[in-house]
């Protein structure tokens, strides 16, 4: 039975719900991609991309075990997320978290983006109600973003409220897999087969071996939502777009307290910072806007 059975549709246009989703992501996307967040790394003893990408992310959950935090992701293999083994020998989580946000300060100074004090201050003045009101249960990460400090620059202040809402989503789309029996290794699969997340990336951050995804594949093609040359079928494509369905349906009444308006507002408010670090050549890749999981380092599906 679809998840979406069990939920009450929130009385909020669900083209709104997707838009700011979005938009949401495609803001939050550049922390992946800044050379600024390695060079915090560097500068607490840790010069690898995996081991501080889990970091980085984990560090509001504290100094959880790798198990932990394979759990929280999804997606990854656990030979992915084994890498972060140690990390908070190097520094406390606290220190990541700190060195997160000089990355983003800094990285938003580089860029140059143009948002006033007064618009951020408005965009405070949406995303805020919906980062209070927010049901938790079940959304780690998100709850666990929510639980830190806000940090004094106002503009690295509503990134990280961006990043609660971001991880809300995300939280919720694992529960949609899930409830769809679509595993860590499978949901990878058709996420690359259907052209939204590119496979090297897929492959490099993931580390799913070739028995795994030949595995997977297997899976999915009995499915039915992959032909046998790995090649998404028309039910394929129409699984993962119900996927993303139920996804905003779970996420509608988050959206709920501030409104349709107020929602396409905050997306306007919000998308300079997306336009600045595309503007500054940030991505390998184009960010696809309608796409809701496009090329993000943590999407599944």
């Amino acid at each position: 039975m679809p998840l979406t059975s069990t939920f009450v549709r929130a009385n909020i246009n669900m083209h709104a719900v997707r838009e700011v989703s979005l938009t949401i992501n495609a803001t939050h996307l550049f922390i992946y991609f800044i050379p600024e967040a390695p060079e915090e790394a560097a500068r607490l003893g840790v010069t690898e991309y995996a081991p501080a990408y889990f970091a980085f992310r984990s560090a509001p959950m504290g100094a959880v075990p790798w198990q932990v935090t394979l759990a929280a992701f999804y997606s990854f293999s656990p030979r992915s997320v084994r890498a972060m083994a140690g990390v908070w020998d190097s520094a406390t989580p606290e220190h990541w978290q700190a060195a997160r946000f000089a990355a983003v300060d800094r990285a938003f100074r580089r860029v140059d983006v143009h948002l006033t004090a007064d618009q951020i201050a408005e965009a405070r003045s949406l995303i805020d109600p919906v980062v209070a009101s927010a049901d938790y249960a079940g959304k780690t990460m998100a709850a666990a973003n929510v639980s830190v400090p806000l940090p004094s620059d106002p503009l690295v202040a509503l990134w990280q409220q961006i990043t609660v809402v971001r991880e809300w989503r995300g939280d919720a789309h694992f529960t949609v897999l899930a409830a769809n029996d679509l595993g860590p290794c499978d949901c990878n699969v058709l996420q690359t087969a259907t052209g939204h997340f590119p496979e090297a990336i897929a492959r490099a951050t993931r580390l799913w071996n070739d028995e795994e995804v030949a595995a997977a594949t297997a899976r999915l093609v009995a499915r039915g939502w992959l032909n046998a040359d790995g090649t998404t079928t028309d039910a394929g494509i129409s699984a993962r777009e119900r996927i993303e369905m139920e996804t905003d349906e779970h996420c509608a009444a988050l959206w709920t307290p501030i409104g349709d308006a107020n929602v396409r507002r905050l997306t306007s408010l919000v998308m300079p910072i997306h336009d600045a670090f595309t503007a500054a050549g940030t991505y390998p890749f184009r960010v696809e806007m309608g796409d809701t999981q496009s090329a993000d380092p943590e999407a599944a599906t």
